[in-house]
């Protein structure tokens, strides 16, 4: 076992982009597990959007990092010491040790990953919290039914790529958006959608508007938010009575961007209530209760092979700061990762 623990730390506040600058690298002793803790050491890191709101001092439905602290993100870890009764050496355990090599913890929100059940990546993505949020998103909040029209925004992202699946599973017709030709492809010949606009091709939100408009003519009954902006400004006006938005993230808003030079608020309320629209925000952590049920439904799907996706890897703890920033870019392709340790022996 390595003595030496490195971390990424938030080193300064961004005003805008995130750079390389808001972060630094340290290093210090491995820590010893306590009374009813154990120790683990880090596999697979997560890069999420949210991180970016997480770097902010301002209020949120979470505490921001503090200066200093070790940036937040769910992790794969092996047991590598252990002075807790329900978790022993070698165990795999899913969890929120940070962006660190080693992580203390005494069980609190940590699961035990079943190594056979999938890569143990996928417990961060699509058996993980994205995978959980999409299930939440479309049954839980939506309420989602046969028949029904369902646009999904970065279609092709660890959240919208298993939304997309779900729907389709579920007899709707899928329309995706997502931020190139490429993916778009992967969206509809892959996932299954039976259309999807790359945003980035169209010059304005009332362009894609109108190639929505065509793919969806009765109106979209069920718009999965992950991004907001052009594609919000686009489903808007397309969607059909008594619809519903289940906003999951707005990661085209997360460092400043807004949503044009005027305040379209008034706007969007207005169509809210000519429609009829129930829209709703949540987190996943609201939805814990239906997680066992997730797994039982998605994982078999997932080790059959009737469930894809795609991850985007980045290599060794460092790489974490620029892969988190193309995250934002919206250069990855399906789940970002970081792999921060060998798979065990």
């Amino acid at each position: 076992m390595t003595q030496t623990l490195t971390r990424i730390a938030l080193a300064s506040r961004p005003v805008g982009w995130p750079t390389q600058e808001n972060f630094s690298v340290e290093t210090g002793p491995v820590p010893e597990p306590g009374p009813g803790q154990f120790l683990a050491r880090t596999i697979w890191l997560s890069l999420d959007p949210y991180m970016r709101g997480r770097m902010d001092d301002g209020p949120s439905y979470a505490a921001p990092v503090p200066l200093g602290g070790t940036m937040e993100g769910g992790t794969v870890s092996e047991v590598i010491a252990s002075n807790h009764p329900d978790y022993a050496p070698g165990d795999i355990v899913v969890g929120r040790l940070g962006w660190a090599s080693h992580g203390v913890s005494d069980g609190t929100g940590v699961r035990k990953v079943d190594p056979n059940l999938a890569p143990l990546s996928t417990a961060l993505g699509v058996l993980g919290m994205p995978g959980h949020t999409a299930y939440a998103g479309l049954n839980a909040v939506a309420q989602a039914r046969a028949g029904e029209t369902l646009v999904v925004s970065a279609a092709s992202g660890a959240v919208g790529s298993l939304a997309v699946q779900l729907g389709k599973a579920m007899g709707m017709t899928v329309i995706g958006v997502a931020g190139g030709a490429a993916k778009c492809a992967f969206v509809t010949d892959e996932l299954g959608a039976d259309a999807c606009f790359d945003h980035r091709a169209d010059e304005t939100a009332k362009d894609l508007a109108a190639r929505i408009a065509k793919a969806a003519p009765n109106g979209v009954d069920v718009y999965f938010e992950n991004v907001a902006g052009k594609t919000l400004e686009a489903v808007i006006p397309n969607m059909a009575q008594h619809g519903r938005i289940a906003i999951c993230g707005m990661i085209s808003l997360y460092s400043g961007n807004t949503m044009g030079d005027r305040n379209q608020l008034p706007w969007i309320w207005r169509s809210i209530l000519v429609k009829r629209l129930r829209v709703q925000g949540f987190l996943v952590g609201d939805h814990m209760d239906i997680q066992a049920r997730f797994l039982e439904e998605v994982g078999p799907l997932v080790k059959a092979g009737k469930v894809k996706f795609r991850e985007t890897v980045a290599e060794g703890l460092e790489a974490a700061p620029e892969a988190f920033i193309a995250l934002l870019r919206g250069d990855n392709f399906g789940k970002q990762l970081v792999r921060v340790g060998a798979d065990p022996a």
